[in-house]
C-alpha cells in the first residue's frame, strides 16, 4: 500500500511539474506574441500621429489658399501641395511618408473630403475668372473645413483605439510576466524542497533506524574513502556479548533494547567530533580523531564506568561488551581499513579473555 501510494504521489508530482512547465512555455510564447503585437501597434500609432498632423495641416492650408485666392493671389503650388498630401493620405504615395489608415470611418471621411476638395478647386478656378463675389467659395470653404475636421477627428479616434489596444496589451503582458514570475518562484521553491528532501533521504539512507547512528553502508563509505593516515587517530571496535542469549531467553525486544541503549551510551561518551557507527548487528565502531592512546584509554574507562552506572538501575537489561582498538601512530602507511582489521583482532582477543574468566 505504501509503495502504491508513493508511486501515485510521485506520478502526481511529475504531472504537476509537467503541467507547470507546459504552462510556462505557453506564457513565454504568449509574451513573445504580445511584444510583437505591441511593437506593430506602436509603429501604427506613430504612423497615425503623422496622418493626424497632415490631415490637420490640410485643413489649415486650404483655408489659407482660399484667403489668398480671394485677395487675388493665385497659388497653384499650394493647390498642388494639397493634392499631394490628400493623395498620400489615401494611397500612401508621395514624399511625405504618409500611411493609409485601415479604418472604414476614417476612409469614408477622407473620401468625402477629397470629393469636396475637387469641387472647391473648381470654385477656386472660377474665382480667378469671375472674382470671389460671384462664387460660393467662402461658404464652400467653410463646408470643406467641416469635412476636413471630420477626417481629423476620425484619425484621432482611430489613434485612440490603437492606444487603447496598446494599454490593454501592456496590462495582459504585465499579468503574463507576473504569472511567469510566480511559476518560476514556485519551481524554485519546489526545487529547494526537493533538494532538502533528497538530502534528508540521503541521510536516512546512511542512518541506522534502530540506533540513530550511521549504518554499515556509511561506515564502509568512510573506510573506503580514506587514504593513508598521517594524524594521531584511534580506531575502536565494539562487540556486544551474549546478544543471541538475550534474544533467546528474554526476547528480541530485550535484545533490541540492549543494542539501542549501548548505542546511546557510546554516542554520549564519545566526543561529538568523533565518529560512532553501527557496523553490524551487534558490532559498533568509533573513530577518535586527534587522540593519543592514553586519551583513548581514558575514554574507554569512562565508557566502562557509564555502563556500570547503567547496570545499577537496569540489571534485567545488563550490557556486556568486548572491545579492541588500534592506534595509527603505531603503524606506517596505514589506512582506516588496516586499523579496523587490527582493532577487530584485538576485540576478538578481548572477547576470548572474557570467556575464560567466566
Amino acid at each position: 500500500m505504501y509503495t502504491k501510494e508513493t508511486s501515485f504521489s510521485r506520478r502526481m508530482k511529475q504531472a504537476e511539474q509537467h503541467a507547470a512547465s507546459l504552462l510556462q512555455q505557453i506564457l513565454i510564447f504568449v509574451l513573445i506574441f504580445l511584444v510583437i503585437f505591441m511593437m506593430v501597434q506602436i509603429q501604427n500609432l506613430h504612423g497615425t500621429a503623422h496622418v493626424v498632423n497632415y490631415a490637420g495641416l490640410v485643413r489649415g492650408a486650404t483655408q489659407r489658399e482660399v484667403k489668398l485666392e480671394i485677395t487675388g493671389t493665385a497659388d497653384d503650388m499650394q493647390i498642388e501641395y494639397l493634392d499631394k498630401i490628400l493623395s498620400g493620405l489615401k494611397y500612401e504615395d508621395g514624399n511625405y511618408n504618409l500611411v493609409s489608415l485601415k479604418d472604414p470611418a476614417y476612409q469614408q471621411c477622407l473620401d468625402n473630403q477629397i470629393k469636396y476638395w475637387e469641387l472647391l478647386k473648381e470654385e477656386i478656378y472660377t474665382v480667378r475668372e469671375k472674382g470671389y463675389e460671384n462664387t460660393n467659395v467662402v461658404s464652400m470653404s467653410e463646408t470643406y473645413f467641416e469635412y476636413a475636421d471630420e477626417t481629423v477627428t476620425a484619425a484621432e479616434q482611430y489613434s485612440e483605439k490603437i492606444a487603447a489596444r496598446i494599454r490593454l496589451t501592456e496590462i495582459i503582458s504585465a499579468l503574463d510576466i507576473l504569472l511567469l514570475i510566480f511559476l518560476i518562484v514556485q519551481q524554485q521553491i519546489q526545487h529547494i524542497k526537493a533538494v532538502r528532501e533528497n538530502h534528508i533521504l540521503s541521510k536516512k539512507a546512511y542512518l541506522d533506524v534502530h540506533t540513530g547512528l550511521p549504518n554499515k553502508s556509511r561506515c564502509e563509505d568512510l573506510l573506503n574513502s580514506s587514504g593513508f593516515i598521517t594524524e594521531p587517530l584511534c580506531f575502536v571496535m565494539f562487540d556486544l556479548n551474549n546478544l543471541k542469549e538475550v534474544n533467546d531467553t528474554l526476547g528480541h525486544a530485550a535484545g533490541d533494547s540492549m543494542i539501542a541503549n549501548f548505542a546511546h551510551i557510546l554516542r554520549k561518551v564519545v566526543p561529538e567530533k568523533d565518529f560512532v557507527g553501527r557496523y553490524g548487528g551487534d558490532e559498533f565502531i568509533a573513530i577518535l580523531y586527534d587522540t593519543t592512546s592514553g586519551q583513548a584509554d581514558e575514554l574507554l574507562e569512562k565508557l566502562h564506568a557509564t555502563i556500570k552506572q547503567y547496570h545499577s538501575s537496569n540489571m534485567p537489561d545488563a550490557i556486556s561488551y568486548a572491545y579492541g582498538y588500534s592506534y595509527s601512530m603505531n603503524y606506517k602507511d596505514c589506512t582506516l581499513r588496516n586499523l579496523l582489521d587490527k582493532a577487530d583482532h584485538e576485540m576478538y582477543l578481548n572477547k576470548q579473555a572474557q570467556k575464560k574468566k567466566r
